[in-house]
Order: C-alpha cells, then sequence, then structure tokens
C-alpha cells in the first residue's frame, strides 16, 4: 500500500494526507456530539424526573396545607386560616398540569390521573366543608362524616402519592444509571476520538515523511551534488512528480558532466589556439586595463613573457608621450561602443618600436556589467614599410606620368611642325605633276603623312585621359543631328564596297543626351568607319536609337560584316590591337575602340558590344537631357569648355583620313 501511496501523484498524497486525520477528526467530533447529546438527554431524563418527584411534592404538601388550614378555620372560625386552602385551591391543578406534561411513563400517567381525581374531590369535601361553616350548629354530625370521608380520601391519595414517588424513585435511579453510562460512554468516546485523530495524524506523517520529506531531502542533496558538478544517479522507482523530478536531474546530470567534458575540451582547444597563434597577439584586461592572459603571438610581437607581464599595466606598450593618456582613452572608447580600432607605434620589451594595429572588445556579463577587455595586436610593421613604398612609387609613377605628358606634348609640337611642311610640300608636288606614276607617289607621301598625323592626334588623346586632362563641354545634343552628321562625314569611306549607310528614325523624336559633342561625333565616325572597313561588299550598316529605362538613350551602330569572334571579344578595347586586321588592306591604328571606350566612360556612358546573326552591333547608352536644361556636365557640373583650336585642326585630320581613302 505505501508503494502503491508514493505511486500517486503529489496532489492526490496531498489530499490524502489532509483526508486522512481530518476524517479521523471529524469522526471523533461526530462520537463527541452523540455521546454529549446522549448525556444531555439522560440528564434531561434525570432532571424531568425530579421535577416530577418535585411536583408530586408539592402536591401532597399543598393538599396536607389545605387540609390542616381548613381545620383550622373549622376548630377557630378565622379566615385567615383558609389563606392556605385558598393558595393550594389555585396552584393543584397548575402542578398537575406541569407534572403530567412531564410524564413519559405511562402507568405513571394513569396514576397521576388517579391522583387528579382525588385531589378534586379532596378539594370538593372541603370546599364542602368550607361551606358547612354557614351550618356549623344544626350539621355537626353532618360534618363529622364529612371529616372522615375526607380523611379517607386523603389517605388514599397518600398512597398514591407515595406509590408514584417510588416509582418515580426508580425511574430516577434507572435514568441516573443510564445518565451515567451515557457519561462513561461519552469519556471513552473521546479517549478513542483522541486516539485515532493522534493515530491518524501519526500515519499522516509517516505518509509525508516516507513519500515526499526524504524524497525531497535526497532531490536536495543530489541537487548539491549536481551543482558541484558531480553525477547524479536518483534511484527512485517511483512514478509521482518527485520521481520525475528526479530523473530530470539525473539526466540533466549526464548532459551537464558532456556539456562540461565538451566545454573542457572546447575551452582546452581554444586555449591551444590562442597560445598556439604568433602573428596576432592575444591577451586579456581588467576592469582598469591589467594583463589578465597572455600568449604566444603577444609574447612573440612585445618580447614580454607571460610571467613578466601578467598583472602589468598595459599602457607599458605605449610610447612615452602617449602613455599617460592614450591607452585610458582607448579603454573608455572600447566601454562605450562595444569596441574599438586603431593603428599606432608601439613599443617593445627592448625599446624598439612597432607599427601595430589594435582591436579592444569590452567583455560584459550576462547581466551587461563590464568584466573586462579583450586585446588584439598584429605587428603591421611590414604592412606599413610597402605602404611606405607603394606612396613613393605612386609619387614616382605620378612624376613618370607627367613627364609623359610633357613628353608627348612636346613631341606632338616637334612632329606636327616637320609634318605639316610634308603634307604642304606635298599638297604643292600634287598640284605640279603631271605623270601619273608621280602623283601615286605623291599620294603616298600625303596618306602616310596624313596617317602619321592622325596617330599622333590619337595617341595624345589617350594620353589626355590617363593623366585626367581632357576637357569636355558636356551639354545637350541632339542625338538625330549629331548623327546625320556623322554618316554625312562617313559615306565617303563607303565607295570601295558600295557600303550603304541607313538610318532608323526613333519612335520618339528629338532625344537628346548629355555630351561634348565633338566627342559623340568623333566616338560616331570611329564606329562608322569600323563598320564600313569591317564589312562585306555591298554590306550595309545601320544607325538606330531609342530611349531607355532609367533616364538613358542607346544609340547602335550595327553592320552585317562576319563580326568578332568570341575568344577576341575580351582584346576588343585594348589599345594598338587591330582585330581582323589580316583580313583588309586598310591602315589603322587600333586605338580608335579604346579611345571611344575612354571617351564614352568620360560623358557618363558605356560603350558596348555584341554579336549578332549576319553582323555585329556596338551601341552607345548615355544619360538622357532634360528639357531646358542648361549648360551642364553629366555630373550636374558646369561644363568645362574645350579649347576652340583644337576642334578644328581635329576635324581637318578626320576629313584628310576620309581623303586618303577616297583619293584627290
Amino acid at each position: 500500500m505505501t508503494l502503491r501511496f508514493a505511486d500517486l501523484p503529489l496532489r492526490a498524497k496531498g489530499i490524502v494526507i489532509i483526508t486522512v486525520p481530518l476524517a479521523l477528526l471529524l469522526a471523533a467530533l461526530a462520537s463527541v456530539f452523540v455521546a454529549d447529546r446522549q448525556s444531555r438527554i439522560a440528564e434531561d431524563q434525570v432532571r424531568v424526573t425530579l421535577e416530577i418527584q418535585s411536583g408530586i411534592q408539592e402536591i401532597h404538601a399543598s393538599i396536607a396545607e389545605a387540609a390542616t388550614a381548613m381545620r383550622g378555620y373549622l376548630l377557630t372560625g378565622r379566615t385567615d386560616f383558609l389563606d392556605p386552602f385558598n393558595r393550594a385551591e389555585d396552584r393543584l391543578p397548575v402542578v398537575l398540569d406541569e407534572v403530567g406534561r412531564r410524564l413519559r411513563d405511562e402507568e405513571q400517567k394513569s396514576r397521576l390521573e388517579r391522583i387528579r381525581t382525588l385531589v378534586v374531590a379532596k378539594v370538593d369535601r372541603l370546599q364542602l366543608l368550607k361551606q358547612a361553616d354557614i351550618l356549623r350548629a344544626d350539621g355537626r354530625e353532618d360534618l363529622a362524616a364529612k371529616l372522615i370521608e375526607g380523611k379517607q380520601v386523603l389517605d388514599e391519595l397518600r398512597q398514591e402519592i407515595d406509590a408514584m414517588s417510588r416509582r418515580e424513585a426508580d425511574l430516577l435511579h434507572a435514568r441516573t444509571e443510564a445518565a451515567e453510562r451515557v457519561r462513561t460512554l461519552s469519556r471513552s468516546l473521546m479517549i478513542a476520538a483522541g486516539f485515532l485523530g493522534f493515530a491518524g495524524a501519526l500515519v499522516a506523517v509517516f505518509l509525508f515523511s516516507a513519500s515526499i520529506v526524504r524524497r525531497v531531502h535526497a532531490l536536495k542533496a543530489e541537487a548539491h551534488r549536481l551543482s558541484q558538478g558531480k553525477v547524479v544517479t536518483v534511484a527512485d522507482p517511483f512514478r509521482d512528480e518527485l520521481g520525475s523530478l528526479g530523473q530530470a536531474l539525473e539526466d540533466a546530470s549526464v548532459l551537464l558532466k558532456k556539456r562540461e567534458a565538451d566545454l573542457t575540451e572546447s575551452e582546452e582547444r581554444f586555449r591551444q589556439l590562442v597560445e598556439g597563434v604568433s602573428d596576432y597577439g592575444i591577451f586579456g584586461l581588467d576592469t582598469s586595463g591589467r594583463v589578465i592572459s597572455w600568449n604566444a603571438g603577444a609574447e612573440r610581437i612585445t618580447g614580454y613573457g607571460a610571467e613578466e607581464i601578467v598583472g602589468q599595466h598595459f599602457s607599458r606598450f605605449y610610447p612615452k608621450e602617449t602613455r599617460d593618456t592614450f591607452p585610458a582613452e582607448e579603454l573608455a572608447e572600447a566601454a562605450l561602443h562595444g569596441r574599438t580600432e586603431t593603428e599606432g607605434r608601439r613599443v617593445r620589451k627592448d625599446g624598439s618600436q612597432f607599427w601595430s594595429h589594435v582591436v579592444v572588445t569590452a567583455l560584459h556579463d550576462e547581466t551587461g556589467r563590464l568584466r573586462g577587455f579583450s586585446k588584439i595586436t598584429r605587428d603591421i610593421t611590414e604592412r606599413k614599410q610597402i605602404e611606405e613604398a607603394l606612396l613613393g612609387a605612386r609619387e614616382d609613377a605620378i612624376r613618370a606620368s607627367n613627364a609623359k605628358s610633357e613628353f608627348l606634348s612636346r613631341m606632338s609640337h616637334e612632329l606636327r611642325t616637320p609634318l605639316n611642311s610634308v603634307l604642304g610640300f606635298a599638297q604643292l608636288l600634287e598640284m605640279d605633276v603631271t605623270d601619273t606614276e608621280s602623283r601615286e607617289s605623291v599620294a603616298q607621301i600625303l596618306r602616310a603623312g596624313r596617317h602619321l598625323l592622325s596617330l599622333i592626334d590619337e595617341v595624345l588623346d589617350m594620353a589626355r585621359i590617363e593623366a585626367g586632362h581632357m576637357d569636355l563641354a558636356v551639354e545637350a545634343q541632339p542625338v538625330a543631328e549629331v548623327i546625320d552628321e556623322a554618316v554625312s562625314l562617313a559615306r565617303p569611306l563607303c565607295g570601295k564596297q558600295q557600303i550603304t549607310i541607313e538610318v532608323v528614325e526613333p519612335a520618339e523624336p528629338d532625344l537628346s543626351v548629355l555630351a561634348d559633342r565633338r566627342r559623340l561625333l568623333q566616338v560616331f565616325l570611329n564606329l562608322l568607319s569600323n563598320g564600313v572597313k569591317y564589312n562585306r561588299p555591298r554590306g550595309s550598316v545601320t544607325v538606330s536609337h531609342r530611349a531607355m529605362d532609367g533616364g538613358r538613350i542607346r544609340i547602335e551602330v550595327s553592320d552585317t560584316g562576319p563580326g568578332i569572334p568570341a575568344e577576341r571579344v575580351s582584346r576588343l578595347f585594348t589599345p594598338f590591337d587591330r582585330l581582323g586586321a589580316e583580313r583588309i588592306s586598310q591602315d589603322g591604328t587600333g586605338l580608335g575602340l579604346a579611345l571611344s571606350k575612354h571617351l564614352t566612360d568620360a560623358m557618363g556612358g558605356t560603350l558596348g558590344f555584341s554579336n549578332r546573326e549576319g553582323g555585329a552591333t556596338f551601341h552607345v547608352d548615355l544619360p538622357r537631357a532634360c528639357s531646358g536644361r542648361g549648360k551642364t556636365g553629366f555630373d550636374g557640373k558646369p561644363a568645362v569648355k574645350a579649347s576652340p583650336l583644337i576642334w578644328p585642326r581635329r576635324l581637318i585630320s578626320v576629313r584628310h583620313r576620309f581623303n586618303e581613302i577616297l583619293g584627290p
């Protein structure tokens, strides 16, 4: 039963433990109540019996007093002797009724009726004697007879009263004994109830102690063992909440032991990892900045061993000029923002300085309280030396670029002068010679000179772009107008191969772009000339433009040539790389597409290429010009005007190139 009780849930156990002594207590109280009630009933019966006896005695006494009063009246004739008689006459019916209400015994009730009859008869005779006072002289004999008769009634009444008194005495004795038995039983019941209540309390205490208290103490001891990190084994076979709790403690013990082992292993791996890192100094600081941990990397970088530095303030790694202020500021910033990252000079144990990159991270516990700092230091002296070397190399490159620009500028001036002279004299010779062979020779001189002049111009343009000295006058340009101008300049190139140039009208007219007109025309001429030169005989070149999403305009130049092999597309915009030159006999510099791409990028656009079925397509995407916009650059800044002398000379150079192909 104990095992069955131990398997009950705690709620059921509590109910049983409370119910058992409570039920016994209630049973004891009920028995005491019943015994007390029976005792009161017995006592009431004794009291009633005593009251009946008292009533009988009062009846007897009242009759005797009434008879004595009447004799005194008859003997003396005084009426004051009749007072007891009058009281008895009034009192006797009341006493008889009270005694009759209290009687429960049938024999006594019948005897009381006889007494009542005798009392009435006795009172009537005494009343007659009282009335006989008037006839005293004439009826003495009759009075004596009546007295004798009254004496007989009184004797009979006394016999009945004595019999009734004896009967009530017997009943009183019996009822007293019954009341005593009831009182004895009540005491016994009270003792038994107390014993049962005590026994129930002992049983409840035993059940509570055996099934709950001892097991709770055992669980407490196991929980204490669990808090100490020991393995818990709870030998509790019961299936209640405490048994489940014990099983949970045992499972938690196994899990915590496993996690402790994993954590120990992880901490050991982490410690070995941190201590094994030699490129980074990793160490911990307390809240005041004193070193509390040290690794091999920190020892290698600073030269301090762990036994030398642990417990010392980390400010000793800083130069004297910053030692008093910067370390404290560094910790304060890390505590405020969570981490801080700096670069600066630090001091080794031997006094030498090195460049370091430092990250300080604030460490907080689960309540948010600052527990310390972690500091990671990396020696970046070599990187700083490389940066300084790169900075020097950059300055050297800038000087070399400036020297190159200056050289190209001087070279263009020095080359243009003799080239212009050569071209001028060649044109004079061309006008003077008449024979065919001489004119062909002069034409060859002109073509070579013009080609060289074009090459010089393009090289100078590339140099200006690379040096960032290209001046652009970016403003709104009507796309159709620039295309028509470029097409009119490129048509003379189509004669030998009978190439046709077709301009497709856009769906949305009057489209404008933000660009430098001269440079945009230069880009279109390069694309059109390539489309003509690398086309098939009797081929065509198509020029179209349209508005795109994102506020841009796309201009496309498509040809019907062989296209460009996929493996060569990556070299398409490489300077001096003439793809497909082996298929044509015309001269070229290999700078046209590279220069066009740089110019397009400088104007805020993009130049792209795609092969298509039956030819190739180049497209130029430029920012769309808003209506009413003034002369501004593509980045919204005021446009910078180009030198007015460059455009006419460049246009003459372009026209010379076309004339070179077309002939005189």
